[in-house]
C-alpha cells in the first residue's frame, strides 16, 4: 500500500473512530419538539407518549424519560395515567436554555483533552488556549438560547408549515 493510500485509511479510520466516540445527543431537540408538539396540538390530539415518539421517530419510553425530566424542571405539568401534558408556563416564558438545562444540566458545551504531553509546545497549552475559546462560545451560544423561546420554535413551525401548504397548493 502507497504512503498517500495508508494516509487515507488511516484517516478513515481515524473519522469513524471520532464519529462512534463523538455521538452527540438529541435531547435537547427532543424536548424542544416535546414542547411544541404539546402547545400546537393540545386539544386537537390525544397527547400520549406514543403520539409524541410518532412526530419524534423515536420509542414513547423515550418520551416519557425526557417528560419526567421536563416535568422536573417545571417546564410542563402532567398527571400518571392520563394523556394531557400541558406547559408550565406561557411557551414565551420558556427558554431554550430553560430547555438545556432541563435535560443537559449544567454541562460544558465542549469537552478538553486533559491527558495531552506538556513537554510538547502544543500540548502543554493547548488546554489553557481552548479554553479560552470554548467559554467564549458556551457564553454566546447559552445567551442565544436564553432569548429564544418555545413560544419563538413555535412561530417558526407555524410559518414553515404555511409555506409548505401553500406551495402544495399552488402545484395543484
Amino acid at each position: 500500500m502507497s504512503s498517500s493510500a495508508h494516509l487515507k485509511y488511516v484517516t478513515l479510520l481515524v473519522t469513524i473512530k471520532l464519529v462512534m466516540i463523538m455521538k452527540v445527543s438529541t435531547r435537547f431537540s427532543d424536548s424542544i419538539h416535546i414542547l411544541a408538539f404539546i402547545s400546537i396540538y393540545q386539544g386537537k390530539l390525544a397527547l400520549t407518549s406514543d403520539n409524541i415518539a410518532g412526530s419524534i421517530e423515536t420509542s414513547p419510553v423515550v418520551v416519557r424519560r425526557l417528560m419526567s425530566q421536563l416535568k422536573k424542571a417545571g417546564l410542563i405539568n402532567t398527571t400518571h395515567g392520563t394523556a394531557d401534558p400541558q406547559l408550565a408556563k406561557e411557551p414565551s416564558s420558556i427558554s431554550l436554555y430553560d430547555v438545556f438545562l432541563a435535560v443537559e444540566g449544567n454541562v460544558h458545551l465542549f469537552a478538553i483533552d486533559e491527558k495531552t504531553n506538556p513537554q510538547c509546545i502544543v500540548g502543554g497549552n493547548i488546554q489553557a488556549t481552548l479554553d479560552e475559546f470554548y467559554q467564549q462560545a458556551e457564553t454566546a451560544a447559552e445567551a442565544k438560547l436564553a432569548k429564544a423561546s418555545i413560544q419563538d420554535v413555535i412561530d417558526t413551525i407555524l410559518v414553515k408549515q404555511a409555506q409548505k401548504d401553500h406551495a402544495k397548493q399552488e402545484k395543484n
